[in-house]
């Protein structure tokens, strides 16, 4: 586990926290940009006294299935060498994931940003950092997908929407030009 910055639940007189779910789409950078416009800066003018609420910013990076490591799909058998290059790969993507995320929250100097990178099945490590954390609330994109997209794959929103202890704001990116930014989130 790669966890910068994530001790715990909030200490007493901390700021608030908001978790933000990143990752390589453009719905959860575009959930993140909401959060900071809609939530950090409505809560620093709103009380300019107290420090910003911190955003910790976290990222699932994917594991391996069990049989992967033996042979891929064309019954081809991957090497250890192979297989590390893969994880590299995967922790390089996690990076720049985070180093994106990261550059979105520059625009706010005052924001104290905290990264947490997990292996693991997003919607568990999404859900546990938000707990860990200590986070007030936690907002995350939404990928828009259809009723058989979410039936195969899951939605990693709807299972934090049903599972996390905390409020979760679910934000879609415009579908037009002229939305607003704010007119797209949802919470639940």
């Amino acid at each position: 586990m790669e966890s910068k910055g994530v001790t715990g639940a909030a200490a007493a007189g901390s700021p608030r926290r908001v978790v933000v779910a990143v990752d390589e789409s453009e719905e959860s950078m575009h959930a993140l940009s909401w959060c900071l416009s809609n939530v950090v800066s409505v809560a620093a003018a709103n009380a300019p006294a107290a420090p910003p609420p911190a955003v910790v910013l976290v990222h699932a990076r994917p594991t391996r299935p069990l049989g992967y490591p033996v042979i891929d799909g064309a019954g081809y058998v991957l090497t250890q060498e192979v297989m590390d290059s893969m994880d590299r790969y995967m922790a390089a993507a996690a990076d720049t994931v985070v180093a994106k995320a990261r550059d979105i929250c520059t625009a706010f100097p005052n924001v104290k940003v905290e990264t947490c990178v997990e292996k693991g099945d997003p919607r568990e490590v999404i859900c546990g950092a938000a707990e860990k954390a200590g986070a007030e609330m936690l907002v995350m994109g939404s990928h828009g997908y259809g009723f058989l997209q979410r039936a195969l794959l899951g939605s990693v929103s709807n299972h934090c929407v049903q599972n996390c202890k905390c409020p979760v704001v679910v934000v879609k990116r415009p579908s037009g030009a002229g939305a607003a930014a704010g007119d797209n989130a949802k919470t639940e």
